[in-house]
């Protein structure tokens, strides 16, 4: 068990180092001849490199809000205070990894349409998302007694777990905006939706999908561990 923890903590650190390194460092050309040469995308240009890292981001903290809502639904089911534990541990890292997603999306923003915030509907539905969950924990915050803290927890969790699918995938795609694939977009869904990559870039998009997958589940567990712990410390005070 060791070794393989060993094992996925190097893999781990290797996948994130040569996707950062990559996606950062390899040049792009109008006529790209290898692996090590990126194509000249019309409209992103240089910023395409923010799909490596923007978009993987997003979808891990929509893969925590998920867990989050979960595990909610087992501790309904069950009152066992470990999946509640579980369910704000998840939640806690789909707030992170959303605030990343915003922050790396904002950046983008500045450079391709020359502010950091232009409230377009991606924009507006992310926002959304972080008042939603920030409430999650202001709630959790101010409910002392740990059954009922739970039981409300995990009622919201499931209720705000729903409105993630529209507010991600639905909402940005019904109305016009400026980010790509919204309604009207003269390109289409997107290259990340359509797939409209070269194939070296598909390569380091996965390679990066995969390893925020695997940043997350390590982190996830790493913090119910720290977790139980601190239950242990508190119960023996």
């Amino acid at each position: 068990m060791i070794n393989m923890n060993i094992f996925f903590k190097v893999f781990l650190s290797l996948l994130l180092t040569a996707v950062i390194i990559l996606g950062i460092a390899i040049p792009t050309v109008s006529n790209p001849q290898g692996f090590f040469q990126f194509p000249f995308i019309p409209g992103l240009e240089e910023k395409a490199r923010n799909i490596f890292f923007h978009v993987p981001m997003a979808w891990t903290s929509v893969l925590a809000f998920f867990m989050a809502m979960f595990y909610g639904i087992q501790y309904l089911r069950t009152k066992n205070p470990d999946y509640d534990l579980r369910s704000v541990s998840s939640a806690g890292l789909g707030l992170m990894f959303c605030i990343l997603a915003t922050v790396t999306g904002s950046i983008w923003a500045k450079f391709n349409w020359g502010s950091f915030w232009n409230w377009d509907p991606r924009e507006t539905s992310i926002f959304i998302l972080l008042l939603i969950y920030g409430a999650y924990f202001v709630l959790r915050s101010a409910i002392e007694e740990d059954e009922k803290r739970g039981a409300l927890s995990a009622v919201y969790s499931i209720i705000a777990g729903v409105t993630v699918p529209f507010f991600v995938f639905v909402m940005p795609r019904i109305m016009s905006g400026l980010h790509p694939g919204s309604l009207g977009d003269e390109q289409g869904s997107g290259p990340v939706v359509e797939m409209n990559m070269a194939p070296n870039m598909l390569v380091i998009f996965f390679a990066s999908l995969i390893g925020f997958t695997m940043l997350y589940f390590w982190m996830y567990s790493l913090r119910i561990r720290t977790a139980r712990l601190e239950q242990q410390h508190y119960s023996t005070e």
